[in-house]
């Protein structure tokens, strides 16, 4: 069942310090500690295998159960990677958009993350763009930038 089209929580993370590689395993933690699934999509497929492998290796003592199209049950998999922003497989109440993907789709999530990287200009002019539409259509923004540390840091 769909949900009706409501406002979602759109969060921006502004990449400086630490690459995606890095930085997405612990927003993901984060999004499993308050039970939520997660869909990432991705802008390839090469990414997508790219983050499949950060996910296991990310942290010695831990990893993040995950899987994608390559690895089966993807209605199993508290988190799933993908390229096609209109998977849901696992039921997510939680979108990641990398890679300046955008989603058509967002209101049938509760919460969705825009990742992007900062030391990029076109991938920052290109999230500017994603926040003014976001905006016009009514959505809870919020800004977050990386500090120092590659910890996060709420600016808006």
């Amino acid at each position: 069942m769909t949900r009706q089209a409501s406002v979602t929580e759109v969060s921006f993370y502004h990449l400086q310090k630490v690459g995606l590689e890095r930085a997405l395993p612990k927003l993901l933690e984060k999004a499993l500690e308050r039970g939520l699934k997660a869909v990432v999509v991705a802008g390839s497929d090469e990414r997508v295998e790219s983050l499949n492998s950060a996910l296991w290796t990310y942290d010695a003592a831990s990893f993040l159960a995950h899987g994608s199209k390559a690895d089966g049950f993807p209605a199993e998999q508290p988190i799933y990677l993908t390229t096609d922003a209109a998977e849901n497989p696992n039921g997510a109440k939680m979108l990641v958009l990398v890679d300046g993907v955008s989603s058509g789709n967002i209101s049938v999530f509760d919460r969705v993350l825009d990742v992007f990287d900062g030391n990029d200009s076109e991938a920052v002019e290109a999230a500017r763009a994603r926040w003014r539409t976001l905006q016009e259509a009514g959505h809870s923004l919020t800004y977050w930038q990386q500090t120092e540390t590659g910890g996060w840091e709420k600016k808006a």
